[in-house]
């Protein structure tokens, strides 16, 4: 398997073990006993590993005894939660953050920045797997041939444009990095590369996505003849089967919800060429758990995804609860990936009650764009009407779109899928607190619930749609 590998011997050891079971792990070769034994190894090494060197892990997992752990133990240590990380920030790491080979954060932007340096044995476990995905959806696109790239963002200390850079050169493909908000780049200057280079795959979250659409017109460009663009990688925000349908028909593209991570706990889930994700499964001891009672339903089901990281690195996490609602399945897929099927369903803090029920965000998106084309940017309005939850639904679409039966299909599945009137709204243009979906979250981004006053991350990111127009 094609990968970065580190130029010196720190990393041999781990090779030697994560290289043959990665490639029987591909190979489709491994038993039941197999996992058993690799997930149990890995436990009692990672709980061994962070109680030495984490001051953080030392007083959270004290008096446990690693060498006699099995996965029975597992429900029985305690969580590490993101407010862990964003109070004991350093002390969680497992040795100086010198031992790091890239320094990351995240962004900051609803709280405390947390750092999140990597190693080369995580680096190495987290682009392998995304190496294999891509290398997958290029050979059935492209087949012998790799496409140019254009890496769009967010941040400097974001490990976006070094892993995404990394997994481009393992698959032989050039790229380009030309974050549009970037205030060197801009979004015409992105446009004009995309253009020149004819870049082939753009990397970027959908919010992006959406704003370099309507950026292009602005700026004078037609989608279909002046760009080369064939598929969009997506990442960063949730996107469900009917955003990305409805981003094809915008550019006439295939769009595949690429990878699913964090920075705390790394890519977590890839993309196939059929556009299922798949767990990463060597790299996680995964579970779901109920979100209201912490609960561990197993390792299939619908809930938050709590995960154990099996490399002893710079900063190995046991038990994270990522906030994340998903669905873990077992894979029926025909790809060459064989992880379960893993599908984000939306955050935990993104549930929405509404109309007596409590909502996933892809409930909602759902509802939305279902079989909706040509619409680049919605944005969903609660109110509370002589005691009932209305919906008013604004979309934004593409010159000549605008169509009631577009209408009258949110207005229809919003009463029979959610149970709640709605109403639809044809915008000149949605209001950009709907592109910061990545920086803060979906349900500030696209929900405004005019039942109740802003809270913490609606006004970060009202405030930060002040800053993110396109016409730069």
């Amino acid at each position: 398997m094609d990968m970065w590998l580190p130029t010196d011997e720190r990393h041999r050891e781990f090779l030697a073990e994560f290289l043959p079971f990665t490639e029987r792990y591909y190979a489709r070769e491994l038993s039941a006993a197999d996992w058993t034994q690799w997930y149990e190894t890995a436990l009692r090494r990672v709980v061994g590993h962070v109680q030495s060197r984490s001051p953080f892990y030392a007083d959270h997992l004290a008096g446990v005894d690693a060498a006699a752990l099995t996965l029975d133990d597992l429900t029985a240590l305690p969580f590490t939660t993101k407010q862990d990380l964003r109070t004991h920030l350093l002390d969680v790491l497992s040795g100086d953050v010198h031992d790091a080979v890239f320094f990351y954060e995240t962004t900051g932007t609803t709280g405390a920045a947390t750092p999140c340096p990597r190693d080369g044995k995580e680096v190495i476990a987290s682009n392998a797997h995304v190496t294999a995905s891509w290398a997958s959806i290029f050979d059935h696109h492209f087949g012998d041939q790799r496409p140019a790239i254009g890496l769009m963002g967010p941040t400097e200390v974001h490990s976006f444009g070094d892993t995404l850079g990394d997994v481009a050169r393992n698959v032989g493909s050039c790229n380009a990095k030309i974050w549009p908000y970037s205030p060197v780049m801009g979004f015409a200057k992105a446009l004009q590369l995309m253009k020149d280079l004819r870049l082939e795959v753009i990397c970027c979250t959908p919010g992006v996505c959406l704003n370099l659409a309507k950026a292009a017109r602005f700026h004078g460009y037609d989608l279909e003849k002046d760009f080369a663009v064939k598929l969009f990688f997506l990442t960063g925000e949730m996107c469900t089967p009917a955003l990305a349908a409805t981003i094809d028909s915008v550019w006439g593209t295939t769009t595949y919800n690429i990878l699913y991570g964090s920075q705390e706990a790394f890519v977590m889930g890839t993309a196939c060429r059929n556009g299922a994700m798949h767990l990463s499964a060597p790299n996680y001891i995964a579970e779901v758990l109920d979100p209201d009672t912490g609960e561990s339903l197993g390792s299939r089901g619908t809930g938050e995804l709590c995960v154990t990281t099996v490399v002893a690195g710079i900063k190995p996490l046991v038990r994270y609860r990522t906030g994340d609602v998903v669905r873990l399945s077992d894979s029926d897929c025909d790809c060459e990936l064989p992880g379960d099927r893993l599908e984000v369903v939306g955050r935990v803090l993104d549930r929405i009650e509404l109309g007596g029920s409590r909502l996933l965000a892809s409930d909602l998106e759902e509802a939305v764009l279902d079989g909706v084309t040509r619409c680049v940017g919605f944005q969903v309005v609660i109110d509370r009407v002589d005691g009932a939850d209305v919906v008013t639904v604004r979309l934004e679409m593409l010159p000549g779109a605008r169509d009631e039966q577009v209408a009258s299909g949110v207005v229809t599945r919003f009463a029979e899928r959610l149970g709640v009137r709605c109403e639809v709204e044809f915008v000149d243009e949605v209001d950009q607190i709907t592109s910061t979906g990545a920086f803060v979250s979906w349900k500030a981004a696209r929900i405004l619930d005019r039942r109740r006053a802003r809270d913490h991350e609606e006004e970060v990111a009202a405030a930060m749609a002040t800053r993110r127009g396109y016409d730069t």
